[in-house]
């Protein structure tokens, strides 16, 4: 279950990283062409497009690596149970929230389909197309979290430190 799950997470990076590459090739387009005189439509929404599906199905994979913003002031200050009792509370919360999170992109992406939803830009995209990514990052996070969560409940988890802390100046 853990290889599937790594494999899950680091899929999900990779296709974030993919759609990263897509929004460059975007972009450069959009310049290439403004400085030759000649226009391709729609390169401003799919760059929009591809912003958002990087960045969302990037996110299971950020917290997993520890890179995610955490206040940690409340959580280093106590020890003990407590400090578990704080940890279990907030990845509870983290999963309920990532839950609701999941269920309105996966039904935001329906209701776009079903109602033939389209991009109001000169592109007419169906609008359930570029929403899937948000609706597969955000499940892949809601994972994320249980997984946090059934770990922190086994005592087995191991939070990944940031050495991000190092790198600031």
């Amino acid at each position: 279950m853990r290889k599937f799950l790594n494999a899950l997470y680091d899929g999900a990076a990779a296709l974030a990283a993919l759609f990263m590459v897509l929004l460059l090739v975007m972009v450069l387009l959009s310049v290439v062409g403004r400085e030759l005189g000649f226009y391709i439509r729609g390169t401003d929404a799919y760059a929009g497009y591809f912003m958002a599906a990087a960045g969302f199905l990037a996110l299971a994979h950020t917290l997993k690596k520890g890179e995610h913003i955490r206040v940690t002031l409340l959580i280093n200050a106590v020890r003990g149970r407590f400090k578990k009792a704080i940890e279990i509370w907030a990845l509870v919360a983290a999963v309920a929230l990532s839950a609701l999170f999941a269920y309105y992109s996966v039904k935001l992406s329906i209701n776009s389909f079903q109602f033939n939803d389209v991009s109001t830009g000169n592109d007419a995209t169906p609008l359930w197309i570029p929403q899937i990514s948000m609706g597969v990052g955000a499940v892949v996070l809601l994972i994320a979290f249980v997984d946090e969560l059934v770990l922190e409940l086994l005592g087995k988890r191991t939070q990944a430190n940031s050495d991000e802390m190092l790198h600031n100046e």
